[in-house]
């Protein structure tokens, strides 16, 4: 499957680099925010509304679709891309932070992991092979190798022992990789322990795969731990590479990340705050469902141009939210990602115009 990463430019001051990733469904620029579409949607919105927010590739959840409706039936159907109507880039995750979350209903070894379902308590066997076969039938365009997403805090051993497993797992992937399959990504793990970082991006990049991901953040960590963990860690993967920061979306979090050269991300943030009333707007969040905004005829923010903002005011918005009604999902949603595509355009022009470290710093100290 065709896969390219082009660096356009370079910031200056910071780690920062503007580039497009280019696949068989598409390009998409760098750095980008890949909106959460678990179960092949993104909750309440239409591709059709997704492409009018600026939205140019999402993200599927491999362990959701293997159990409902199942890869095998998608691929039958010609795929996900047709199956949901999207034809742009998809990237599918491993479902390892899903297994992950399963704790007690999940068993891992060597050969890979034993799980019981969320849905209905069938038992399943995933091994690495396993994982990449199903996201060659999903026929996505940018494939994550299985790994364990650690908790945290986890102890020294359990971290070296886990990472080592992720490993060998990405090595396994990679000998069964396919010409024709999507673009395989590694995950670089190790906790918070910086020489196990260093050791699993080491052993990654000596296997050349076609981008890297960092996992294992935002699973309870301080921020300030989170950055160091970045600062040690993206330094050590190739510059020819896209770097690919797992499920990490807190908007301040996303531009500290671009200034330490990641150029992608992922995150359900946004959307899951839309639909518990929590929006984001250039003065800061809001929580709609607050008495405030009953008889506030003024739009989320009077600088965005997205459709929710052009059409309705905050105490319209209020009512819907506290009526439980599906338009208020829909609504907060598409403000929500349009805030956040437009942060990550703001970013590429101030790469492109060499005023990064301008807009870091308006940015980060709101």
């Amino acid at each position: 499957m065709a896969f390219r990463f082009k660096i356009i430019k370079k910031d200056q001051l910071s780690r920062a680099r503007l580039g497009r990733v280019e696949t068989n469904h598409g390009s998409f620029n760098t750095p980008a925010f890949l909106p959460v579409g678990t179960q092949g949607t993104v909750k309440s919105l239409t591709p059709e509304e997704l492409l009018e927010i600026g939205v140019e590739a999402i993200l599927g959840n491999t362990y959701h679709l293997f159990l409902r409706p199942g890869h095998e039936t998608i691929g039958r159907l010609g795929g996900l891309h047709r199956f949901i109507h999207w034809e742009r880039p998809i990237l599918t995750d491993s479902g390892g932070f899903q297994i992950f979350s399963l704790g007690n209903l999940r068993k891992i070894s060597e050969e890979g992991v034993m799980f019981q379902s969320h849905l209905n308590g069938s038992s399943h066997f995933l091994t690495p092979e396993k994982v990449l076969e199903i996201q060659r039938i999903l026929g996505s365009d940018i494939a994550m190798v299985l790994d364990e997403c650690i908790p945290y805090p986890s102890s020294y051993q359990y971290v070296k022992a886990s990472t080592e497993r992720t490993s060998h797992w990405a090595k396994r992937c990679l000998q069964m990789k396919r010409e024709t399959d999507p673009a395989l990504f590694a995950i670089v793990q190790g906790g918070v322990y910086r020489e196990l970082r260093e050791k699993s991006a080491q052993t990654l990049v000596e296997m050349n795969f076609q981008g890297y991901a960092i996992g294992g953040l935002s699973v309870g960590e301080s921020k300030s731990i989170m950055l160091d963990v970045l600062e040690w860690t993206t330094p050590l993967l190739p510059e020819n590479t896209p770097r690919y920061l797992m499920g990490v979306g807190a908007p301040e979090d996303i531009v500290n990340a671009v200034m330490l050269g990641v150029d992608f991300f992922d995150c359900v943030l946004p959307t899951r705050n839309a639909r518990n009333g929590t929006l984001f707007t250039s003065a800061g969040k809001i929580s709609i469902k607050q008495a405030q905004y009953a008889e506030d005829g003024r739009p989320l923010d009077e600088t965005c141009t997205c459709y929710t903002c052009r059409h309705y005011s905050r105490a319209y918005l209020r009512h819907l939210y506290l009526s439980k009604e599906i338009l208020s999902s829909r609504l907060n949603t598409i403000h929500n990602l349009f805030y956040y595509i437009n942060l990550l355009r703001k970013i590429r022009e101030a790469i492109r115009g060499g005023c990064l470290l301008g807009f870091y710093q308006s940015h980060t100290s709101q």
